[in-house]
């Protein structure tokens, strides 16, 4: 795991994005295409800001999935990660994306998770952008998570320090309206991706950074299965990378 501590999470999330910019034109150019995964949340903020403008990326030649989407949620409710995505992301690119595989938590569910499965199994992932949780969630896989999952998307439960998250981050106005389940890429599924850039800003993040990076692999810290990938960077400011021991 290659740790890159910055100064704040502006410089965070340029210099991420700048690594997963140069992992993409890499395999664009050796593959003819790349495959991507995004993530939400407050954290990928500045990674994505900076992404979106980053020249010289055949967008048209990128085709993308995302983490993870709360079931029941509407794509016109402000939490939506669809319309996370769309806002900060996908309508934002100067090309359209040859592809990008959304993810509806309306509707059946177990249908949505077959769907998005046989789309993923044809393609492997050249990059995948991620974050953690304050919890130690890696998409929506909340403690203990199920690290021995085959399935590459599944319907989960979210604990309680997960929703309290969202509604801290101001997604929700009170934990009542926080959906209790979502529809989340399993860890193994991330996992298979080639490269994994993890961006990580914030003091409230740092208990669950120094369990990702330098704990014992546990379901009980779903991140931390990340020590196990061969080509992991994880980007963290001054303050989410406080509680590190040198």
């Amino acid at each position: 795991m290659r740790t890159v501590i910055c100064e704040n999470k502006k410089e965070l999330g340029k210099r991420a994005a700048k690594a997963g910019a140069a992992l993409i034109r890499q395999a664009i150019k050796k593959n003819g295409h790349a495959n991507i995964i995004v993530a939400t949340g407050a954290s990928q903020f500045e990674m994505l800001s900076t992404l979106i403008t980053i020249g010289n990326i055949a967008w048209d030649k990128v085709t993308g999935f995302h983490l993870d989407e709360y079931v029941g949620l509407p794509i016109s409710h402000p939490a939506s990660f669809r319309r996370y995505l769309w806002q900060r992301f996908v309508s934002r690119l100067p090309l359209p994306l040859s592809a990008f595989h959304f993810i509806s938590g309306e509707g059946d569910t177990k249908i949505e998770c077959a769907r998005l499965a046989r789309l993923i199994g044809k393609l492997t992932i050249d990059v995948a952008f991620v974050g953690i949780g304050e919890n130690g969630h890696l998409a929506f896989n909340d403690p203990p998570a199920d690290f021995k999952t085959l399935k590459p998307y599944q319907v989960v439960e979210l604990d309680e320090a997960c929703r309290r998250q969202q509604l801290g981050e101001g997604w929700f106005k009170t934990m009542r309206e926080v959906p209790a389940r979502a529809i989340s890429m399993s860890c193994r599924q991330i996992m298979k991706s080639r490269a994994i850039i993890c961006s990580v800003p914030d003091q409230r993040k740092a208990r669950a950074v120094q369990k990702t990076v330098q704990g014992a692999v546990t379901p009980d810290v779903p991140a931390s299965i990340l020590q196990r990938h061969a080509a992991i960077s994880i980007y963290l400011d001054r303050q989410s990378a406080a509680l590190l021991k040198s």
